[in-house]
């Protein structure tokens, strides 16, 4: 049926679960992940929707990591961004109905916006990092992750990303409430644009800006999450 009216034997079948045998990362829809677990896997916290099997979940704390209270504080009160899980099963993981994309690194390096990422295998070398500044004009969570290594990573996007280059010839900025990922040699530079915030009269999104430099790309989103503002409005 094409107006979304269904037998319940219909609907049933049409959403179930399948095997896809595409190995341990495995979309069963654009908004749906399939976490094929035989032994361990990085998950985004409360991203598990559901699962099947022997699982258990371990939260990582921020602050093992050595990033320090400040980074504890500014990214979440309780200083947890990632859950380990461990054992074997399937895991399903959503993040709010957003578009999944599975990227396969082979030896590596990008950063993602951690309100972006939503699973990476444990083969993947992660940092948690924070821009320089950015600590002033958090509203609770801009902060990226590096990995680096052979593995696949699965992102989170409102619609279809877009990607842009960046060549020393040709800079770009970013709204980055809209940033999803970047290459891993590029450092971005936070820029505030006072013109900007008086014209949009408020504190948030154009007014801030990345910017980034050198040789690579970054991968932009046609939604803009809330979830930066700057420390004054």
């Amino acid at each position: 049926m094409s107006d979304g009216r269904y037998t319940l034997d219909a609907f049933l079948e049409k959403t179930r679960d399948r095997d896809l045998n595409q190995g341990l990362f495995e979309l069963e829809s654009d908004r749906m992940l399939d976490i094929n677990l035989d032994g361990e896997v990085w998950i985004k916290l409360g991203a598990m929707v559901a699962y099947t099997g022997q699982v258990k979940f371990e939260r990582e704390g921020i602050l093992s990591r050595g990033i320090g209270n400040l980074l504890k504080k500014a990214v979440s009160g309780e200083g947890t961004s990632l859950t380990k899980a461990t054992g074997n099963g399937s895991v399903f993981c959503a993040d709010a109905g957003k578009k999944i994309t599975i990227l396969q690194l082979q030896n590596n390096a990008i950063c993602v916006n951690g309100n972006d990422l939503l699973a990476f295998e444990m083969s993947l070398k992660y940092d948690i990092k924070m821009m320089k500044r950015m600590t002033s004009m958090l509203a609770g969570g801009l902060f990226n992750i590096r990995l680096e290594g052979t593995g696949m990573v699965a992102i989170t996007s409102h619609y279809d990303p877009m990607t842009l280059p960046v060549t020393p010839a040709q800079p770009v900025t970013t709204d980055p409430n809209a940033t999803v990922l970047w290459s891993g040699n590029l450092e971005p530079e936070l820029k505030t644009d006072v013109q900007l915030k008086t014209f949009f009269g408020r504190g948030s999104g154009e007014s801030v800006q990345l910017q980034f430099r050198g040789n690579g790309f970054v991968v932009v989103q046609p939604y803009e999450e809330v979830y930066f503002q700057h420390g004054g409005s």
